[in-house]
């Protein structure tokens, strides 16, 4: 079970951080990934970290203003979003163990 929190509004610029805690399975071994989806779009990678966090990877639209981390200890992936944007505006959703998240509305607007 994959479960987000953090969500909300937040201003253009500001930031905000999501996490999604796992259970049910041995979190260390897994990648895990944070997608999103905006209204009338599609479900779009934002990034994925490996197993012991060493290697990171972002979706173009996020580069540079979104970190992925994890704590295996706590079982837990974060998404530090800044310098956010209205068009961060989504459902972002945790993905790991062919198991999705049940999703978390972040809205971005003044």
């Amino acid at each position: 079970q994959l479960v987000e929190s953090g969500g909300g509004l937040g201003q253009p610029g500001g930031s905000r951080t999501l996490s999604c805690t796992a259970s049910g399975f041995t979190f260390s071994n897994y990648y895990m990934n944070w997608y999103r989806q905006a209204p009338g779009k599609e479900r779009e990678l934002v990034a994925y970290i490996s197993s012991t966090g060493s290697i990171t990877k972002y979706g173009d639209s996020v580069m540079g203003r979104f970190i992925i981390s994890r704590d295996n200890g706590k079982s837990t992936v974060y998404l530090q979003m800044s310098s956010l944007k209205p068009e961060d505006t989504a459902v972002y959703y945790c993905y790991g163990v062919g198991t999705w998240g049940q999703g978390t509305h972040v809205t971005v607007s003044s």
